[in-house]
């Protein structure tokens, strides 16, 4: 083909306010970064950036170009350069790289990664993803309210790599309860190759000697995963005031919603700080209808009104909530979720000398008969019926420390008291483990199910008492004839590394763990679930919450086998009985009737917190009050819920268990799949197990083969060779895994990958990778069923995030010139090239993305094609995984002329095709300032409060970054490769 006519070039960024605009790619320092704000100075510009290349990727900088040099990328100056690899494997690698190297659009409603990881994609769990990514809130904000068992952790782990992927996931914040950080980082490592550094008290030391002590180790890190008691620390706490989060993640939030306390302090922090707030409670109510609306305005300051009262849609919004027998759950877990067994509520007539017992508290300390019990505590004769119901050692310790203080008190009136606490010691005294009835149930119950020697049986009992759990561990190993290390015990007195490793012993099938003993530390958030079916409540809490977190341990998704739940409850005679103790088995009852019916039996009580609920129990328990009265019916709740977000009144008198009980409603405005971002065209796509509509996202069909072209591309067709000989031993198995032994650079990105993973599985000496999600569960499964001595899997399963893509990507590419695209043949009529284009948001983030391509036409003239999806295009043009490479071109003359031209007639055809995604950008900031206006309003009128003061201080920061989040007007535009004609001889046309 003849030259192409020379055009007047043009600038492909301007503005009027000087060289640098936001978005744009500039050159300084040897690297490459993006421009996320620019302020002019007295002698300059002050420029903040985040890296592009591989060894400042994602980092935030600060450059005054009156002190760096500072270059700005012109993509019309790219040079091209011929691939002469195999296949055209080096210029694959490089759009593949390119395309995942940049982010998703902000506003994109599909999902990328979410249903490509090792988890089920359950459409439930979709769901919560989509509307965590709704872009009606002016930034990923939301609270997974689902009940107790639903995998709240899974979809957490899909919202982060769909955030992630979008560019918003660099530096990510997990605040945990301690007993469950090792399971969560597990989860996020395993299943979605998330790797988190934990900063227990072994990694906090572990940080001391690494870091210098001025170092702020949230700087250092940028992924972590700590527990909330550890940010109570003075010192952590004035570290994470300086830092900034793309996502934070906290789990058991209702532990930080009462404002003054330590916890909230926390929450309030952080939750200004970061980009995606993450909160997951099953309880998010802890019976204050303040702490409630506290949560709310963490996740959004305008979705409690300046009348404190809850904008209803905001709550839509903001919150999803679902159970095991909401109909989205029930119709796909499956057999994924075993139903719960009827329950075994055992009661056991009181032996003769736990009858003399109950006698003593009812008549001396309960209802005295002369008016006047022993004491002027009235708690503490409730205590000594708790500690009774729990076991002879739980009431013997209470007597104890009872009679310790009084002694140390000297006062003079506690002769009387003392005399009663020796004379109900010595009754106590005679309740051994032989006559005690309850204990001895329990032997025979435990026998009946097959707890035995020779049995792989297990079973969890929990007790409230510390004293009752060791005294159970003592007795039970010697009646059950089991082996010292079979029985365990685990409570809050352990340090977080024990009770760690209690529970990571008890998931694994080699484990000779068959009765596990546990206080209520281990009721939230601890899956028991793995290797047990068996559960015993040797005591009753007083309080439904309790009970439920309790079952939550086994009765949960993953359980493969029908949870069996046991009850014993102690039965003293009527004339002996302390109180109307069959309130307990009342109580028992009814929180499996929540279940079935609401999914969480919280809001039966209104209370929302254990302490509240066991003193509402409590009078019941003394005749003062009505067990309905205090406990209402679950349909009850369940009708006030079904018209609460009709908006008049439930007709229940606790508002927030119609609220919480209306996410089960037949309400179709609340489950309308386009409320989770899907179009109209997504909605008939979606089938039962949650996979949307699907498109080509890549141009390899596995993640092992883009790992293995870049192996091959970055270690000279011999990543097979030992180091020594150049390679980097990697091996390809017949039972779909992977194997290769890391180069110093790769380990130098091991110290942020979990640490127990990496000393457990000798990741340093060998990355062995599980290549399909098969053997990905089968490792993991292997792992927790004990086949080897830790619950980290042997195979890390080969996702779409996993770090080592990055590693062999990076160095597959890194003889590529910074200003060079590759140049291959292909199935076109005309030289062709393949040119991406992004929007840019004022903060540097991606709101819209094309791909085009630019050739020429039979008169000699450019004509431009969006290309709704480039992989297919490029797969169509003959540069799929079966490209062939002739290596016969030859560089035209005028090529860089021609690309110089491309990117001048792409950029005069993007500014009508970006037009929709600035539009879309724009409307939804609008929706939020709309919302924030009309609270704005509704303020004028009301009186100033502290709590008004902070909202309002939240909205004007929200303000701001809704600014930040308006599009510019530039469009940036790169040249990713020239495609020649494969059956053109370029070499005698001498130019394009």
């Amino acid at each position: 083909m003849s030259q192409l006519p020379e055009r007047s070039s043009t600038a492909t960024v301007s503005d009027s306010d000087g060289e640098f605009v936001i978005g744009m790619t500039v050159s300084c320092r040897d690297e490459e970064w993006a421009i996320t704000s620019v302020t002019r100075t007295t002698n300059g510009w002050k420029l903040r950036v985040r890296g592009l290349t591989e060894y400042v990727r994602d980092q935030q900088a600060v450059f005054y170009t009156a002190i760096d040099k500072v270059t700005v990328f012109d993509p019309k100056l790219v040079t091209p350069r011929i691939d002469t690899s195999p296949k055209f494997r080096h210029a694959r690698l490089w759009v593949e790289t390119m395309m995942r190297q940049t982010p998703v659009p902000l506003y994109q409603p599909e999902l990328t990664v979410a249903d490509r990881m090792l988890a089920d994609p359950l459409d439930y769990q979709l769901a919560a993803v989509r509307k965590a990514l709704d872009p009606e809130n002016i930034r990923p904000r939301i609270l997974l309210a689902d009940a107790v068992g639903l995998g709240k952790t899974l979809e957490i782990g899909m919202i982060i790599a769909e955030l992630v992927r979008r560019g918003r996931g660099n530096r990510i914040l997990v605040v945990t309860p301690k007993h469950v950080m090792d399971q969560f980082q597990n989860e996020l490592w395993s299943r979605f190759a998330l790797p988190l550094v934990r900063l227990d008290s072994t990694g906090v030391a572990r940080i001391r000697q690494l870091l210098p002590a001025s170092r702020n180790p949230f700087t250092y890190f940028p992924r972590v995963i700590v527990s909330i008691d550890t940010l109570k620390s003075a010192k952590f706490r004035a570290q994470l005031e300086k830092v900034r989060w793309d996502i934070v993640v906290i789990d058991e939030i209702h532990n930080a919603t009462n404002p003054g306390t330590q916890n909230n302090d926390l929450a309030r922090t952080l939750a200004p700080k970061t980009e995606a707030l993450i909160l997951a409670s099953a309880t998010p109510h802890n019976g204050d209808p303040e702490s409630f609306k506290e949560i709310l305005r963490l996740l959004d300051p305008t979705s409690v009104l300046p009348d404190k009262t809850v904008d209803r849609e905001a709550v839509k919004r903001l919150i999803i909530r679902r159970h095991r027998h909401s109909p989205e759950v029930s119709s796909v877990v499956g057999d994924k979720w075993a139903e719960r067994a009827e329950p075994v509520n055992i009661l056991v007539a009181a032996s003769p000398e736990e009858n003399a017992v109950a006698r003593e508290i009812r008549d001396t300390w309960i209802h005295p008969a002369n008016g006047s019990a022993p004491c002027a505590d009235r708690l503490f004769p409730w205590t000594l019926v708790k500690a009774y119901l729990s076991s002879p050692a739980a009431l013997n310790e209470s007597l104890d420390n009872r009679n310790n203080r009084l002694v140390k008190s000297d006062k003079p009136d506690q002769e009387r008291e003392l005399e009663y606490l020796r004379h109900l010691r010595a009754l106590s005294e005679k309740v051994t483990t032989k006559r005690s009835a309850k204990y001895n149930r329990l032997v025979d119950y435990l026998k009946d199910i097959g707890i035995g020697q020779r049995s792989k049986k297990r079973v969890v009992v929990f007790s409230e008492r510390v004293a009752t759990l060791n005294w159970l561990k003592e007795n039970l190993k010697k009646d059950l004839k089991l082996k010292k290390d079979a029985v365990t015990v685990m409570h809050g007195g352990l340090t977080d590394q024990e009770q760690l490793k209690l529970i990571d012993e008890f998931k694994r099938s080699d484990s000779n763990i068959r009765v596990f003993i546990t206080g209520d530390v281990a009721s939230e958030g601890v899956n028991l679930h793995a290797q047990c079916h068996d559960m015993v409540h040797y005591d009753i809490p007083w309080s439904l919450i309790r009970i439920q977190q309790r079952n939550g341990r086994i009765d949960r998704y993953g359980q493969s086998e029908p949870p069996v739940i046991a009850t014993l409850l102690l039965d003293p005679q009527d004339d002996a009985s302390p109180g109307e103790l069959h309130v307990l088995e009342r109580l028992v009852q009814r929180e499996r009737e929540a279940h079935d019916m609401l999914g969480d039996a919280a809001g039966l009580m209104g209370q929302y917190s254990e302490a509240k609920e066991e003193d509402q129990i409590r009078k019941v328990l003394a005749g003062s009050k009505d067990f309905d009265e205090v406990v209402a019916d679950p349909q009850e709740v369940k009708d006030a819920g079904a018209g609460f977000f009709a908006g008049g009144d439930s007709g229940f008198s606790d508002e927030f268990a119609a609220l919480l009980a209306s996410f089960d409603s037949d309400d179709d405005s609340f489950v309308d799949p386009q409320s989770f971002g899907f179009t109209d065209d997504d909605e008939d796509d979606v089938d039962g197990t949650g996979s949307a509509k699907q498109f080509t996202s890549s141009l390899y069909n596995h993640e092992l083969d883009y790992l293995n072209d870049a192996l091959y591309e970055a270690f000279g067709n011999v990543p097979k060779n030992p180091p020594k000989a150049g390679g980097v031993g990697f091996t390809v198995n017949s039972n779909s895994t992977a194997g290769l032994i890391p180069p110093p650079d790769l380990q130098r990105k091991l110290k942020f990958l979990p640490q127990d993973y990496v000393k457990d599985r000798k990741v340093d000496e060998e990355l062995i990778l599980a290549t399909d999600p098969y053997r990905g569960n089968e490792s993991l499964n292997e792992a927790r069923e004990g086949m080897s001595h830790t619950t980290w899997p042997a195979a890390h399963y080969l996702g779409p995030l996993h770090p080592v893509l990055d590693w062999a990507a990076d160095r597959a590419l890194a003889s590529m010139g910074k200003r060079e695209i590759p140049v291959v043949s292909g199935t076109v009529e005309s030289p062709t090239a393949v040119v991406l284009a992004t929007l840019m948001n004022k903060r540097g983030q991606v709101v819209g993305l094309s791909t085009l391509t630019v050739s020429t036409n039979l008169l000699d003239l450019l004509d431009t094609e969006v290309q709704p999806n480039i992989f297919d295009w490029l797969d169509n043009h003959g540069l799929g995984d079966d490209a062939i490479n002739p290596n016969n071109l030859e560089l035209p003359d005028n090529a860089q002329d021609f690309i110089r031209e491309a990117v001048v007639t792409a950029q005069e055809e993007l500014s009508t095709v970006m037009v929709a995604a600035k539009q879309n950008a724009q409307e939804q900031i609008n929706t939020w300032s709309k919302r924030a206006d009309a609270w704005e309003s509704q303020r004028k009128e009301s009186r100033g409060t502290r709590t008004l003061f902070r909202s309002d201080e939240l909205l004007a920061g929200e303000r701001q970054l809704a600014e930040a989040l308006r599009p510019t007007d530039n469009i940036l535009i790169r040249p990713m490769l020239l495609v020649l004609p494969a059956h053109v001889d370029s070499s005698e046309e001498g130019a394009l």
